[in-house]
C-alpha cells in the first residue's frame, strides 16, 4: 500500500515529525481487559510488521497496558525501529495486579512511568508522551492539570520526552496545558455521535495541533449504529471503516489510531484513507450527532 493512501501526510506542529494520517493504537494487543499477555503473541506481532509494512510510522501505546505487555511486544516486533516511526505513549495511569485503572500523577510516578516505557520499547527519549487525564471513567473531569504538566516539562528539558501533549482534557485543561508548554497533539474522546470537541478540533487545525480522537464507534445507540450501517450498506464499505472516513474528512489536523489484534481488520481499517465519501453521505452522517441530542 502506498503511504500517500493512508489518508495523506502530517507534519505535527513545531517539529519535524511527519506521521501518515492512519496509524495504529496498540492497546489491543495485550489481553483480555488490556491485562496480561495476548492469546497469540506471534499474531500481535505479525499485526505490527504489518501496518508498518503498508506504511504506518504512528504507533499509539502506553506502558500500563499489560501492563508493559503492549510494549514489550512492540519491541521484539519492531526493533531496531525504522527511521521515521513516531511512537506516542501515555502517562498517568497504572494497572495493579487487581487489573483497575488507576492514577498515577505525581511527579515520582509519572517519571517512573516514563522510564517504563523507554525501558520496554529500547528508547533513549519518547518522540512524544501524553499525559492522561483519567476524568471520569471515558468522560472528561476539569481540574488543574498544572503540576503533571509541568513535570512532563521538565522531562523534557532533560531529553527524555522530546514532544508533549495531552489526552482526555477539557477546553480548560487545554488552555492551561498549552500556557505551561508547547503542546503538539490532543487525544480526546469523539465520533460520529460524540462531537463536543468540534469547536476544540477546528481551533487546533489552524495552530496545526494534531487532534487524535479515540472510542471512534463508543457511545452509539442502535438507532445512531442503523443509521451508520444504512449508509455503510449505501457506499459499501462496513461501518467502522465508514465512521474512520468521516473522521479523516472532517479535519486534515485529525489522526486515527485504531486498535486491532486481527491482520485481516488492520487491512480493512488502513484502507480508510483512499474512501472518498460524497457531500450527500457525508451530510447523513452529520445527521447521527443531532440524534445523538435527541436521545
Amino acid at each position: 500500500m502506498s503511504t500517500s493512501k493512508l489518508g495523506g501526510e502530517f507534519t505535527f506542529s513545531g517539529t519535524s515529525l511527519t506521521v501518515n494520517r492512519v496509524g495504529y493504537g496498540a492497546m489491543r494487543l495485550s489481553g483480555p481487559g488490556i491485562y496480561g499477555p495476548p492469546k497469540d503473541p506471534d499474531a500481535a506481532i505479525a499485526v505490527l510488521r504489518e501496518a508498518v509494512a503498508a506504511g504506518v510510522n504512528h504507533i499509539d501505546t502506553s506502558d500500563y497496558y499489560g501492563p508493559h505487555i503492549t510494549n514489550e511486544i512492540i519491541r521484539k516486533a519492531l526493533h531496531p525501529y525504522p527511521a521515521g516511526l513516531v511512537i506516542v505513549t501515555k502517562l498517568g495511569g497504572r494497572r495493579p495486579a487487581d487489573g483497575s485503572w488507576q492514577p498515577a500523577i505525581s511527579p515520582k510516578e509519572m517519571t517512573d512511568g516514563l522510564h517504563d516505557n523507554l525501558r520496554n520499547l529500547g528508547l533513549d527519549a519518547m518522540e512524544i508522551v501524553n499525559y492522561r487525564v483519567m476524568g471520569t471513567g471515558h468522560g472528561t473531569g476539569e481540574g488543574s492539570i498544572a503540576e503533571q504538566v509541568t513535570t512532563l516539562a521538565e522531562l523534557k528539558q532533560k531529553g527524555l520526552i522530546r514532544h508533549i501533549g495531552v489526552s482526555n482534557v477539557t477546553a480548560t485543561q487545554l488552555q492551561e496545558a498549552r500556557s505551561i508548554t508547547e503542546i503538539v497533539c490532543v487525544q480526546n474522546n469523539y465520533n460520529l455521535a460524540q462531537r463536543e470537541d468540534d469547536t476544540m478540533i477546528d481551533d487546533l487545525a489552524k495552530s496545526r495541533i494534531a487532534y487524535v480522537p479515540f472510542f471512534p464507534l463508543g457511545g452509539f445507540t442502535p438507532l445512531q449504529s442503523s443509521t451508520l450501517s444504512d449508509v455503510a450498506v449505501q457506499v459499501g464499505f462496513t461501518p467502522m471503516q465508514v465512521a474512520l472516513a468521516w473522521l479523516l474528512d472532517r479535519s486534515p489536523n485529525i489522526l486515527l489510531i485504531p486498535g486491532t489484534s486481527s491482520v485481516a481488520h488492520l487491512r480493512e481499517n488502513l484502507a480508510v484513507g483512499e474512501i472518498k465519501l460524497s457531500p450527500k453521505v457525508l451530510a447523513e452522517l452529520d445527521g447521527i450527532a443531532a440524534e445523538a441530542v435527541k436521545h
